[in-house]
């Protein structure tokens, strides 16, 4: 873990082994098998010739040569022929075999291409999500494996699908209600500016408390026009204040190990949700004060399934707010009130805008 998707040209990825998009005779051609070719050198080629071509599906692996890489694995995609005709189960085979032949060779880095994804035809939102889907179920059982999905340029993968152009509108509606929003809030305080101000009944506790107690569900929630009101005793009921010190007074880490323990998991199995590396969470579960990166929050929140509420919580514990002026954040709170927690879904989508993805790790190589 973890596996991470990356803009970058695979053939200066220093990793153990890249993947190959070959055609069935490994001899070369065009695309990201010419680009290894041409990258690797006329050795590369010759050793392909010894090696009797490759079917679909299969994977057959050679020296890195000039490469950065050590080992290139060889394997041939499926060509679209409509979705009826075993592409899929071909396509995630690919994945599978270079995976389990990396293990063979003692690699601990790989990366790949969207196989299929060019010249093959294979229509590249359903390429990227059979790659993105196979490689993570394979990195649950082999969490000490990393494996980069290479993306070269800026290739459109998910325009044409309906969950991003959902997902479009909805920044598009959050911005314009926030404008909206922003318009009328200057136009009440100008207003304000010419109007004399109404003498303020005299409270018995600040404006803050009234507020807090009334936001933490301490009596019922009060009317704009009612904050300064003194509540009623009755309606304002004692709070456990020695539960809401504690969670004042936790970090991110404490936070983090109390909604593990809440949600019945193991840390194994949140890390992993949450496509976090290990050694990433052991530092953050050993350094009471760790600050967390704001994707990694959120990894972890989509992990443990919050709701917008305790994903708030849980960002405050970090440090952040959440803003509806990030498309990062709205793109995130569009999942979240939805109850989609597909990491790997999202961070398709995340990466489709150009946004940081989940986990550990996610844009950097």
């Amino acid at each position: 873990m973890p596996f991470q998707i990356v803009r970058n040209d695979i053939t200066r990825m220093h990793v153990d082994a890249v993947v190959n998009a070959a055609n069935p005779t490994l001899l070369g051609g065009g695309g990201v098998d010419g680009a290894i070719h041409q990258a690797a050198g006329p050795e590369l080629l010759e050793e392909c010739r010894l090696l009797g071509g490759c079917k679909t599906g299969e994977a057959k692996l050679t020296r890195g040569y000039r490469l950065p890489a050590k080992y290139v694995i060889h394997t041939v995609g499926p060509v679209w022929k409509g979705g009826a005709s075993g592409e899929e189960t071909a396509l995630t085979a690919c994945y599978v075999n270079s995976l389990e032949l990396a293990l063979e060779h003692g690699c601990v880095t790989v990366a790949f291409p969207v196989i299929s994804a060019g010249a093959y035809g294979y229509p590249k939102d359903q390429a990227l999500d059979v790659a993105v889907r196979t490689i993570g179920r394979f990195l649950d059982a082999h969490e000490d494996l990393t494996v980069y999905l290479v993306v070269f340029g800026h290739a459109e993968f998910l325009n044409g699908k309906k969950l991003f152009r959902e997902i479009q509108e909805y920044i598009d509606d959050v911005y314009a209600e926030e404008r909206l929003h922003g318009e009328s809030e200057r136009a009440r305080r100008n207003q304000s500016y010419s109007l004399p101000k109404p003498a303020r009944p005299k409270a018995s506790r600040p404006e803050e408390d009234i507020r807090e107690c009334a936001a933490f569900g301490y009596g019922a929630p009060a009317a704009d026009d009612d904050l300064l009101a003194v509540p009623d005793a009755a309606s304002c009921v004692s709070p456990d204040w020695e539960e809401m010190l504690r969670k004042t007074d936790e970090g991110f880490s404490a936070a983090l190990l109390r909604l593990i323990d809440q949600k019945g998991m193991t840390d194994a199995q949140c890390y992993k949700k949450a496509n976090v590396d290990r050694k990433l969470f052991s530092k953050i579960r050993s350094n009471p004060a760790y600050r967390p990166s704001r994707p990694t929050v959120f990894a972890f929140a989509v992990a443990l399934e919050l709701d917008l509420g305790e994903t708030r919580d849980l960002l405050y514990k970090a440090g952040f707010a959440l803003s509806r002026s990030s498309r990062f954040d709205i793109v995130m709170e569009y999942f979240i009130t939805r109850g989609n927690y597909d990491i790997y879904e999202i961070n398709q989508v995340l990466f489709q805008f150009d946004l940081p993805l989940l986990g550990s790790g996610m844009n950097a190589c």
